[in-house]
This record gives structure tokens, sequence and C-alpha cells, in this order.
């Protein structure tokens, strides 16, 4: 990557890296903190990953709109995958907090999966890919660590 390429996606990077901030806070405040602490560090670590993954879904309504016609297969598909994050993150926030961050890991992962498919690679930003596997990576790691926690450590 040249200088002038890492110059136009510092800024996407600076806002990814911050998005990862209140993962990694969580977790370590999950494990480090005071009792009382660490069960309202659990709990914003999910809905956190829940307002995350349905902002995911919405990147997708945006390419949608944008860059695909109205009414063809393409479009369609996109715009129902869009709203599938939301609606997988939506129930997790009702469930057991173990059930739940397996859950939210599954769907960033599940998204992930499909951001990396030929028609997704066709639309997004190479640096988006990137930023995304590196983003990824990080949060699915905040979620098996969250549910170690919950599960060895009780």
């Amino acid at each position: 990557m040249t200088a002038e390429e890492m110059q136009r996606i510092r800024l996407p990077l600076w806002l990814g890296l911050a998005g990862l901030s209140p993962f990694i806070v969580c977790v370590v405040s999950a494990y480090l903190l005071p009792m009382r602490w660490q069960a309202l560090a659990v709990e914003a670590f999910v809905v956190y990953g829940a307002i995350v993954l349905s902002f995911l879904g919405g990147v997708h309504w945006g390419v949608a709109i944008s860059l695909d016609r109205c009414g063809t297969r393409d479009f369609n598909a996109r715009l129902m995958v869009s709203i599938a994050p939301g609606l997988f993150a939506w129930p997790a926030l009702m469930l057991d907090y173990i059930e739940a961050a397996a859950i939210l890991m599954i769907g960033f992962w599940l998204l992930r999966l499909y951001e990396c498919q030929q028609d997704s690679a066709e639309r997004l930003p190479g640096w988006y890919q990137g930023l995304r596997k590196l983003l990824n990576t990080v949060v699915v790691l905040c979620h098996l660590a969250i549910i170690a926690r919950l599960t060895l450590l009780g």
C-alpha cells in the first residue's frame, strides 16, 4: 500500500480502531474489575456487539442503494442481507450472556464470510476488506474471551 493510499484510509482506520475500544475495555473489565463491575462490563459488551453488528448490516443497505439497480437480484439479495444482522442481534439481547455472545460472534463471522464472496468483493473497496478483516478478527477474539470468562470463571 502506498503512502497516498494509507493517507486516504487513515480516518476509516482510526474510526475502526476506536470502534474496537469498547469491546476491548469490556473484555479487560470482565476479567479485572470487582465482580459488580464485571457483570456490567459483560452486559455492555453484549449490547455494544448487537449495535455494531446491526450497523455493519447497514453498510450493505448503503452499498445496495448506491451500486445496485433497484429490483435486480443483487439489489434484493443485498437488502435482505443488510437487515439480517439486526434481526440476528436483537433476539440475542434477550438471551443468557454466553448464548448472546456466541450468537453475536457467529453473526460477525457470517457477515464477514458474505463480505468475502465475489459479488461483495467487487462492490466493497479493497481498503474496507482489509479493515474489516482486522476488525472482525479482534471482535471475534473478544467474543471468545467473554465466552471463556463466563464459562470458565463463572
